[in-house]
């Protein structure tokens, strides 16, 4: 426990009469409490709050002074490993060969990101970071990298002459037509 000095209380007491939230006025009340002698337990139990509320507000003051009494924002991403912008950098150094038409290998993004934040994550955390910054999960190939452009238009007119004929001509059926394309 640190004692406060006369300046420090009297900051504390004028600081009660400014406009701040109801929980900063609560911590206020529970160091001054302390230094007019009252136990932990005791003012807990004034205060209507646990024990382990005062004993966080008392070593935050001690810590950080009046200003680390204020309560923290609640919102956003509470649970972030990186900030946003050091997620876009991380991100730069695969873009190039994303932007290049290549496919991403999602095991070397995720060691990446691991070694960045210094702990091992899940698969879900890493999709969730490319699906934040706009990037797609899967992209199918528009086309497979060995077709045969001349085989398949000669299917394409086999196939289309077959149709043409219908049942009177070829007499092929659909599930015959895989035979009838070797013909």
């Amino acid at each position: 426990m640190v004692k406060c000095t006369k300046k420090q209380i009297r900051e504390l007491k004028t600081a009660l009469r400014w406009k701040i939230p109801a929980a900063q006025r609560e911590r206020i009340q529970m160091v001054l409490l302390r230094e007019s002698g009252m136990t932990q337990p005791a003012i807990a139990e004034a205060m209507g709050v646990s024990l382990s509320t005062v004993n966080r507000a008392h070593m935050a003051y001690d810590g950080g002074g009046i200003k680390a009494l204020k309560p923290k924002p609640i919102g956003g991403r509470q649970r972030e490993n990186m900030t946003l912008s050091e997620e876009k950098a991380l991100l730069a150094r695969f873009s190039k060969a994303a932007g290049a038409g290549e496919m991403l290998n999602i095991h070397e993004l995720k060691a990446a990101y691991e070694k960045a934040i210094g702990h091992e994550t899940s698969n879900s955390t890493v999709y969730n970071l490319l699906d934040r910054h706009g990037w797609r999960k899967l992209m199918p190939r528009p086309f497979h990298p060995k077709r045969d452009l001349a085989a398949q238009d000669a299917f394409k007119k086999r196939f289309s002459k077959c149709c043409e004929e219908g049942s009177s001509g070829c007499g092929q059926t659909w599930l015959s037509l895989a035979h009838h394309v070797r013909r």
